[in-house]
């Protein structure tokens, strides 16, 4: 029978030790207080936007022949680099060269016609002085041979005409650059004007953006922008931007273009590129996003005390941001507010605050703060 009580009691005394080292680990996860970070809200925020755009040249020419005619040959195409001078296609001569027989034929008989007319004139000249020839036979000589240098004059210019039709039959590359259209080809009959190609001229890049309506109003010519290209994700280029449409397109966006002031010589046209705009807003108090929670329809902070617990504020937010949102109401310049995981934190539960910088921080009491400020307006 001893030896049974013993045995009970043995085990009563084992569940009550067991029983206190639980509740003892208890008390101890109970009383561990969390770093938490905490922050004020910004009275100035910094609202930052992103278009998605496309770089392009920041000169562009469209390449056009000059006269009508069927191309022969072409010899560029898109992508390819090409100089000033450098010939990209070519037009049937044909009529062009007849045109121009023509015109070399009219101007060889204008030639003896305006020789014939002056070897005629200093005849008669030489005449006159002696009564050979009439004053009227002279005016007449004379009156020829000045229609004979008109008609020189005429026929040289039909030539130069005919010349220079013979030579737009080819067209040229107005600049360095790298042809980025290409709208004809072999056996194609172009009419006088009709873009055949377009060139992208070397030197500065540019991103072309498209602005909606509602926030092309706080775009300026000369901002300040940054760029990132799909291909370079972590590189910036800094970036102004240069011109703003006055009239929507077709898409009813406005198109913004932005000059890079950098990175000219490793961007290559075509690529996609994310240009970011940022302007300064100065409504209401701003918090992080991360501070925000809620609580059926009610949103909430949670605000640093000065016994370094946190209370659960109500407040009434604007529109959100992109990193941030403003607080219309319920929050004070100085309290300083959860950066992040509110959701794992409780109505006054006590925290070990820090700063940014791992730095301890310490609420103030508003009271207190009220009475130094009252005492060093009386100093």
């Amino acid at each position: 029978m001893n030896t049974t009580q013993n045995l009970i009691a043995s085990l009563m005394l084992l569940c009550c030790i067991t029983l206190i080292g639980c509740s003892k680990q208890k008390t101890e996860v109970e009383q561990e207080v969390p770093l938490v970070m905490v922050t004020q809200p910004s009275s100035l925020h910094l609202e930052q936007k992103s278009y998605a755009g496309e770089v392009q040249a920041r000169q562009q020419t469209a390449l056009a022949f000059r006269v009508a005619g069927q191309v022969t040959q072409r010899f560029a195409d898109v992508g390819d680099q090409v100089k000033v001078g450098q010939v990209l296609a070519k037009l049937d001569v044909q009529d062009a060269a007849l045109q121009l027989n023509a015109a070399r034929a009219q101007l060889e008989s204008a030639q003896s016609a305006a020789k014939i007319a002056s070897d005629e004139l200093q005849r008669f000249q030489q005449l006159l002085p002696m009564n050979a020839v009439s004053r009227s036979q002279y005016d007449a000589v004379k009156n020829q041979y000045q229609y004979a240098m008109a008609q020189l004059k005429q026929a040289q210019s039909n030539y130069a005409v005919s010349s220079n039709q013979t030579d737009y039959n080819q067209l040229r590359a107005t600049k360095n650059g790298v042809i980025t259209e290409r709208n004809i080809e072999v056996g194609q009959v172009l009419a006088a004007g009709q873009v055949a190609y377009q060139l992208a001229i070397d030197g500065e890049r540019e991103v072309v953006i498209g602005v909606p309506e509602q926030a092309v109003g706080e775009i300026r010519v000369g901002q300040e922008a940054t760029v990132s290209l799909w291909s370079q994700p972590d590189t910036r280029f800094a970036g102004t931007v240069r011109e703003i449409s006055p009239a929507a397109d077709q898409s009813r966006t406005f198109k913004v273009k932005v000059a890079l002031r950098e990175g000219n010589a490793q961007i290559q046209l075509g690529q996609s590129a994310r240009v970011f705009l940022t302007r300064q807003a100065n409504q209401g108090l701003y918090v992080p996003l991360s501070s925000v929670s809620a609580t059926g329809q009610q949103a909430f902070v949670l605000v640093l005390q000065p016994d370094s617990t946190v209370r659960q504020i109500p407040v009434t937010l604007g529109a959100y941001g992109r990193d941030s949102v403003p607080v219309l109401s319920g929050l004070q310049p100085q309290d300083y507010v959860v950066m992040g995981g509110v959701h794992l934190l409780r109505d006054r539960q006590k925290i070990h605050p820090i700063n940014r910088d791992n730095q301890a921080v310490q609420a103030v009491n508003p009271t207190a703060q009220a009475a130094s400020a009252a005492t060093q307006t009386e100093r």
